[in-house]
């Protein structure tokens, strides 16, 4: 059984960094796309980032462009979500997640068969 454990997370001010990883262990996933989403209370969760396997494309959300880097390490079977200039709206949960379940490319979709429970991240003005 695959595990994804978030880290990373915690209390930044505006304008400042975090770096999130999502360890994976049970099975490699050096072929499956990795993803992060984000969720705050009440509202869906949303898409931020994505990577395909061995990092040959990479997709971001609007608002992840320019501030934010998804990278991985297939080695150690990990992800990162690098995230700079951090605003007070990025303040939510942040889910890593793996192996897309879809027939498309659009992995925005929440169609991915592990999740991690997720880090929280707090951005103060």
């Amino acid at each position: 059984q695959v595990q994804l454990v978030e880290s990373g997370g915690g209390l930044v001010q505006a304008g400042g960094s975090l770096r999130l990883s999502c360890a994976a262990s049970g099975r490699a996933l050096s072929s499956s796309t990795m993803a992060w989403f984000r969720q705050t209370p009440g509202k869906e969760r949303q898409f931020v980032a994505a990577i395909t396997w061995r990092g040959r494309s990479t997709y971001y959300a609007d608002s992840a462009k320019g501030r934010f880097t998804i990278s991985r390490d297939d080695a150690k079977n990990t992800g990162t979500l690098q995230m700079n200039s951090l605003k007070p709206e990025d303040t939510a949960v942040y889910y890593c997640a793996a192996d897309w379940l879809g027939s498309g490319t659009d992995y925005s979709q929440m169609r991915y068969r592990y999740w991690g429970q997720g880090t929280q991240v707090t951005v103060s003005s």
